[in-house]
């Protein structure tokens, strides 16, 4: 295999459709939520870093589905899994892929002894309430 620099990331977008979905339209300049060459009709797959709610990574969906394209689905490195999000896919038709979660985090932090199995309870009361968690310390 090539190393990385041997494939800038630009040379990448130069080859490949790129976009970048903007949380809020640009105070300056042309004002796009879109920044990019996107074309009604196309297919599109978002990629993302973390999913937590889900509400801003759903907003890019939504951006780009007003834009006349196709979202085909979305990919993350990592969700919390929180079912505010989950509902919030099924609800907005988007099938999310992750490369890891929150529970394979907290299995291997405990084969990796980073927690105790004394610690799980409270992680996973942290991941059912995240807001609410605090309150019961």
């Amino acid at each position: 295999s090539a190393a990385s620099s041997d494939y800038p990331l630009r040379d990448v977008y130069k080859r490949q459709p790129f976009v970048y979905v903007r949380q809020s339209e640009k105070k300056h300049g042309m004002g796009n939520v879109i920044e990019g060459v996107l074309e009604p009709g196309q297919s599109v797959v978002i990629i993302e870093d973390l999913i937590s709610t889900g509400g801003s990574s759903l907003k890019a969906a939504q951006a780009i589905r007003e834009a006349g394209c196709t979202v085909k689905g979305m990919a993350a490195i990592f969700t919390y899994g929180f079912k505010v999000a989950e509902d919030a896919f099924k609800e907005a038709k988007v099938n999310l892929i992750t490369l890891s979660n929150y529970e394979v985090l907290v299995k291997q932090a405990l084969e990796e002894n980073f927690v105790t199995k004394s610690d799980i309870d409270s992680l996973v009361q942290w991941r059912e309430n995240p807001a609410e968690w605090g309150n019961n310390l």
